[in-house]
Parts: C-alpha cells; sequence; structure tokens
C-alpha cells in the first residue's frame, strides 16, 4: 500500500477529483489501482489557499516498482502498518484479576484491552453509570443542586463525556494507539469520519451511547463495572519495597489485587490525598487558569472561514490562540468549543469551575474557549506536592462568592474586562452558563499577574481573528481544571509508581494525559504494561 500527502482539492470536491488526483500523482490509470482510503483530511483555511488537504493509502498492483519509480516525490512513501497488535494473551492459570479504578477514558481503554486480552478486569467507579450521573448533573445546571460523587467531573466516561468530544491530541503516537483508539469508537457508535477528519469531535450526546456500549463488550468479555465503589485506602505492604496489595471501598470492603491502575481524573482531590499520606510519589506540576470567553459563532465562522462561512462541510469553526505577555506568562486558547456552551463543572461544595461543552452538531449560538493562563509550582503557596490543588480550591471557592454563593459564575463583559471597570448590564452575547451568570468585575477573580497578561493577550488575539476583542462578548469565571495540578510519577518503561510496585498510574489525573484521545492512548499503554506485568509474576512462580 501507498501513502501519498498533499493533494489539495476544492471545498466542494467529489470522489471523482479525488481519484483523479491520485491516478495524477503516480501517473497511473484509474483501473491500476485496486482501492483507496483516506488517512486524513484537512482544510487549509488560509484565506489565499482555502482548501481540503488529503492523505490517502492506495492499493495498487506493481507496488514496489512504482515506489521506486516515484522515489523523489517526498509526498509518495509505503503506508506503514497502523494494525494493533495485542501485547499478551492471560493464561489459562490466571488467578488474579487487575483492579481499575475511575472509568473515564483513561480507564475505559485499560479495561477494554485487558479485557479483549483475556485478563477480566474489575473497574472500581466512585460516580454513577452515565444516565443517571447525566441526571445528576443537570440538577446542578437546572436546580443547583451538586451531587459531590456524581457530576461533570465522577462518573461513568469521565470529564470528557461532558465536552466537546474532541478526539485529537499531539502526542506522539509511533505506534498508532489513537487509530485503535478511533477505531473502536467507530465500532461502538461513533460517526466513521473521526477516523481521518483532522480535528474529529463526537460531542456529548453520542458519547453517553457509545460509553454504554463499550462497558457492555468489557462485561461479554468477562471484565466487571463497579459503580458507586469509591477507594478510600491503599493496602501497601513495606517490607523490602513498597508493593500494592489492594484498595479499601468506603463501605470497608476490601478488594485484594497486585496489580491496579490508577485512572481516577485529576479531580479526585481526596485520592490524590490519601495516596500522599501512603507515601506514594507524587509531585506538583504546571497547569493553566483563566476564563471562559464566547463569542456569536457567526463572528468566529467569518474570521477563520471567510466567503466559505456555514459551508456544510466545515461546520461551525473553530480557533488556536497563543500571546507570550509582556510579564512572562504565556496565554492561550483551550479546549474551544465552537457552537457550544460553558457548563457548571465543579465537584466540591461552594465552588465554581467553568469548562465548555459542545454536541455533535455544534449548531448553538455561542462559540466558547477557555483563556488561560500557565503557572508552575513556583506559584503555589507552598512547596508541598499538592500545593496546586488548594490554589485551585481558593479560586474555585472566590468565584463562588464572586457569583452569589449559589452557583451562579462571576461575569464580565470584555470591554468593560478591558476597561477595568465592573459590568452592570448583558450585551448581545448572553451566556450559555447554566445555573447563571451575575455580572461584576473579574480583576480579583485570579492572581494580578494573570489579569494582566489576559488583559494583553485579548487585543493580540484580535489581530488574528477579527472582531476577538467584541465589547459584548464575555467571559465566565473560573477554569481552574486544565489539567491534573499533581503528576503520580510512574517509571517509563515498567509504567509502574516509581516507588510503589504494582500500582499503574494513568491518564489526565496520574499527569500523563490531557483529554480523551490521549487518555484513552495512555490507558492501552497501561493495561499492556500490566498484561506484561502479570504474565511475568506467574512464570516466575
Amino acid at each position: 500500500m501507498l501513502r501519498i500527502s498533499e493533494i489539495k482539492l476544492p471545498l466542494n470536491n467529489s470522489p471523482e477529483d479525488l481519484i483523479r488526483a491520485i491516478c495524477q500523482k503516480l501517473s497511473v490509470a484509474q483501473n491500476e489501482i485496486a482501492s483507496y482510503s483516506i488517512f486524513k483530511r484537512s482544510y487549509d483555511a488560509r484565506r489565499s489557499v482555502q482548501c481540503f488537504t488529503y492523505i490517502v493509502d492506495v492499493v495498487i498492483n506493481n507496488e514496489d516498482l512504482l515506489l521506486k519509480k516515484l522515489t523523489k516525490d517526498r509526498h509518495i512513501s509505503k503506508t506503514p502498518d497502523m494494525n494493533y497488535n495485542y501485547v499478551a494473551q492471560a493464561p489459562h492459570n490466571l488467578t488474579e484479576r487487575p483492579l481499575i479504578i475511575g472509568f473515564g477514558p483513561a480507564g475505559i481503554f485499560a479495561a477494554l484491552i485487558l479485557a479483549q486480552m483475556g485478563f477480566k478486569p474489575i473497574v472500581l467507579e466512585r460516580g454513577k453509570e452515565v444516565r443517571e450521573r447525566t441526571q445528576d448533573t443537570w440538577g446542578l445546571w437546572r436546580k443547583k443542586n451538586l451531587n459531590p460523587e456524581s457530576n461533570v467531573q465522577y462518573g461513568e466516561g469521565g470529564a470528557g463525556t461532558f465536552s466537546d468530544g474532541k478526539l485529537y491530541s499531539q502526542v506522539r503516537d509511533p505506534r498508532y494507539l489513537g487509530r485503535k483508539v478511533l477505531q473502536e469508537f467507530v465500532r461502538f457508535g461513533a460517526p466513521e469520519e473521526i477516523i481521518y477528519v483532522a480535528r474529529p469531535h463526537i460531542g456529548t450526546f453520542r458519547l453517553v451511547g457509545m460509553v454504554e456500549r463499550i462497558r457492555a463488550e468489557i462485561i461479554r468479555l468477562g471484565g466487571e463495572i463497579r459503580f458507586e465503589h469509591k477507594v478510600s485506602d491503599f493496602i501497601i505492604e513495606d517490607i523490602n519495597e513498597k508493593q500494592i496489595r489492594g484498595v479499601v471501598l468506603e463501605n470497608n470492603q476490601t478488594i485484594y489485587s497486585s496489580h491496579i491502575v490508577l485512572a481516577v481524573g485529576h479531580s479526585s482531590r481526596d485520592t490524590f490525598y490519601k495516596l500522599y499520606e501512603r507515601g506514594i510519589y507524587i509531585e506538583a506540576k504546571p497547569f493553566s487558569i483563566g476564563f471562559r470567553i464566547e463569542h456569536p459563532q457567526s463572528l468566529i465562522d467569518e474570521a477563520r472561514y471567510g466567503k466559505n462561512a456555514g459551508h456544510h462541510l466545515l461546520g461551525a469553526a473553530d480557533y488556536k490562540l497563543v500571546h507570550h505577555a509582556s510579564n512572562g506568562r504565556t496565554v492561550y486558547s483551550f479546549c474551544m468549543c465552537p457552537g457550544g456552551t460553558v457548563v457548571a463543572a465543579t465537584s466540591e461544595p461552594n465552588c465554581v469551575v467553568t469548562n465548555g461543552m459542545s454536541q455533535y452538531s455544534r449548531n448553538e449560538r455561542n462559540a466558547n474557549a477557555a483563556i488561560v493562563v500557565g503557572i508552575t509550582p513556583d506559584d503555589f503557596p507552598t512547596d508541598h506536592p499538592l500545593a496546586g490543588i488548594e490554589l485551585q480550591r481558593k479560586l474555585e471557592a472566590q468565584a463562588f462568592n464572586l457569583g452569589g454563593s449559589d452557583y451562579c459564575a462571576p461575569a464580565q463583559l470584555i470591554g468593560d474586562f478591558l476597561s477595568g471597570t465592573a459590568s452592570t448590564k448583558m450585551g448581545s452575547v448572553i451566556p450559555s452558563y447554566k445555573p447563571g451568570v451575575k455580572l461584576g468585575n473579574l480583576s480579583h477573580a485570579l492572581p494580578k499577574y494573570a489579569i494582566d497578561a489576559i488583559q494583553e493577550a485579548i487585543p493580540a488575539f484580535a489581530k488574528k481573528i477579527r472582531g476577538f476583542d467584541l465589547p459584548d462578548a464575555i467571559f465566565t469565571g473560573v477554569e481552574t481544571r486544565t489539567s491534573s495540578p499533581i503528576r503520580i510519577k510512574r517509571d517509563d518503561i515498567t509504567m509502574q509508581s516509581v516507588n510503589t510496585h504494582g500500582l499503574f498510574p494513568a491518564g489526565e489525573g496520574a499527569g500523563y494525559a490531557g483529554g480523551i484521545l490521549s487518555a484513552g492512548i495512555d490507558g492501552i499503554q497501561v493495561a499492556e504494561a500490566v498484561a506484561k506485568s502479570i504474565i511475568a509474576s506467574i512464570t516466575t512462580k
């Protein structure tokens, strides 16, 4: 199979146009091509170009001869092997089942891969199954009732369930594990286009059904998913070295296993404190803080797509922005949700946290994104490994108070934010955050260095996206859970905690992923490490 890159075609191209372009690239007749598939399709939005760019894989006779003939064309090469190969199969004498704590993207794929290899994992999820969890989440959004164990952060599917369902990542992926993740999603109900579009997404409603079907498959293969099973402590044997032996649940039930995947997500703060108490190595890591910004989606479409704004093949436009402020801080857009809504994402009482969400259609009135400032452990109040959590809590509690202490969020129009004056009435952009917002002044919602950097960044962003500094655009605060504030450090080869054998930190909460796709990839890698470790432990007995 041959791979051809940099095939550029007009927006309104047809399959016939693509096959003709392939033939032209290879200098062959159409009947010489057995088949082809699109590996990637991206859109070049530059106004001087505005076209689709394709990477395709082609099955053709005399492939090696043709490749030799076209050896000087850097856009033609042999297609790499993208098939997923399992690293092990569970032996018949398997006596110990691996535990997985958490059923977000990392936990889901760790469980799925282990189940496919025959290891029959047991998943412990503190929250509820996805449809019950959805009802609890709407309870906060509509009625201001927070369930601390079933919300945007906790429950089947993890935080990614209530998001845009973005399925792209910048992580290195030489084994094409991301493709395995996408193929499994398609298998369980995602649209096939996610395999090849450059920036695929699914949306919340489709994610719900997919997660349910993946759960059913894990159970069919012999795995178990136990909801409302909160892990409250860890059983660790410490003789010559620390060795995990099991967990204690909140109801004092004990479950034993010497192979435990820790995939708890970035908001499982009580778990992080218990891990630290038990001597498991944790270190502070950088994350970002900021606000959610909302513009009319039509403004973003026009700025990004120009005359092609609204085209059905393009959908709602997104953006990615970065500004290096004069005070040394980096400000950037994060988790941009075209045609979406800003949602309440707290998991702790008397705190306000924002996040973004959209459906597959991305047809809501507003575009939203986090505008955040990078911070490091040097900005934390102390040098304690968990000090980032305390900074998050402080900012979230402060936002709760600024919003009126009823889970409404503080908000400010962009024009007022830039001039440093409090907002007193809405403009043309109606904020989408539920349960509601309270207008005021956000200048004290974040540290001064963050406010100064964001005030400098907005006009700079407007030079890249016309209208970004629209006075009626609105900020809603605060966004504090961009990534985990800690890293549960693991060995690069065995994927186990650097000081606790048998504990496999995974995904976003452990500090090794950022988003659905990268967390899924990490879950696969950890599952493979668990399988190898179990096999090794059996053969050495």
